[in-house]
């Protein structure tokens, strides 16, 4: 370690989340001193932390790791929408060979002490076959085959195959559940925001939410702990969808699956809102994980639980209204009218999503 405090290098610091994260670190008193880098800045105020314009996709940034005496990296730059990198092959670049630059850099950095690297429980997926709760040894039921989900499943493969390498370093990787607060922008505030919710007809996914500022605290105080492993990380309790819904008093349509895929990409090419079929998964079937070690072993408690993260979310949210409103409804209305009592089946629900019936 430097000095008498840790030298933290945070990437990802253009985007809102990273600025504030490297500013969060800056100010715990066990840090000297906090280097931001990304290839544009940030356009919010850094306070203490200083800025370096790098690409991590470079192997530049290990001149800059070995130039500053980082001791500390913290890793923010996985992009979770296509359409804020540019383009789905952007976004991998950015996301996959990003990383394996980064790692290469760290693997060659003899000072480097600690790497922490936000990641999520997108990794889990979301299928009918998921057990109630997630815990950090499970494997996703369906391996993911593309997008967001998949950049993480190889990205994470990557962060172990560095441990191994350097069993020296101290590796924290922080499964986060959806990020949620008023000025958080993400696929799924996108789709809470939407003036009527399309829902997938007959399922009621359950949600678990991480309040903003507690993405901040955890990874500041990962940042001047000295455990290490793999945590999810979350907000304690469950919302299922129908709930949120009725605690935004926001009307649903309830379509059927491929309805709401295609109206999620109409939605997604207006750029309304982000409907990935990863998102159209966790909205159909959601997702829970278990935080037993985040509180045992990492020695962190949330301050919000799921139900007061999506709370304090909703409490701001704008009044809405315009043409996404107009085109959900004018799709609602050409569908029949869904049969309020099925002849179908509806058998106990699979773990991973409750099913309505």
């Amino acid at each position: 370690m430097a000095g008498d405090g840790r030298v933290v290098l945070v990437t990802g610091v253009s985007r809102d989340l990273g600025r504030k994260a490297a500013r969060a670190i800056a100010s715990e008193p066990g840090v000297a001193r906090v280097i931001g880098v990304d290839v544009v800045p940030p356009r919010g105020d850094m306070g203490d932390v200083s800025f370096v314009r790098a690409d991590i996709r470079n192997p530049v940034i290990a001149k800059v790791i070995a130039k500053e005496d980082v001791d500390t990296v913290v890793h923010m730059s996985v992009i979770s929408t296509p359409g804020s990198a540019g383009g789905r092959n952007t976004m991998k670049e950015l996301n996959v060979i990003g990383t394996m630059q980064l790692l290469a850099a760290c693997q060659k950095a003899p000072g480097l002490r600690h790497l922490v690297v936000k990641s999520t429980t997108t990794v889990y997926g979301a299928s009918n076959r998921d057990p109630a709760m997630f815990t950090e040894d499970m494997e996703p039921r369906r391996a993911p085959r593309a997008g967001y989900a998949k950049d993480v499943a190889e990205i994470e493969g990557y962060v172990r195959g560095l441990g191994r390498r350097r069993p020296d370093l101290r590796v924290t990787l922080l499964r986060a559940a959806n990020v949620i607060g008023p000025h958080v922008s993400s696929p799924i505030t996108s789709y809470f925001r939407l003036p009527v919710l399309p829902t997938v007809l007959g399922f009621d996914a359950r949600l678990q939410f991480l309040h903003q500022d507690d993405l901040l605290a955890v990874l500041r105080h990962s940042v001047v702990t000295d455990v290490h492993g793999t945590f999810n990380v979350a907000g304690d309790g469950i919302l299922m969808l129908s709930q949120a819904a009725r605690r935004l008093q926001r009307p649903t349509v309830p379509m059927p699956g491929f309805a709401v895929g295609g109206l999620g990409s109409f939605l997604r090419s207006a750029r309304v809102a982000d409907f990935s079929p990863e998102q159209l998964s966790f909205l159909t079937y959601g997702r829970g994980v278990d935080t037993t070690r985040m509180r045992e072993v990492l020695g962190f408690e949330p301050r919000y639980t799921t139900a007061a993260a999506f709370a304090d979310f909703g409490s701001r949210l704008p009044v809405t209204g315009g043409r996404s409103e107009k085109v959900i409804s004018a799709l609602a209305r050409q569908l029949p009218d869904p049969d309020p009592t099925p002849t179908a089946p509806t058998s106990v629900a699979a773990p991973g999503g409750a099913r309505r019936g």
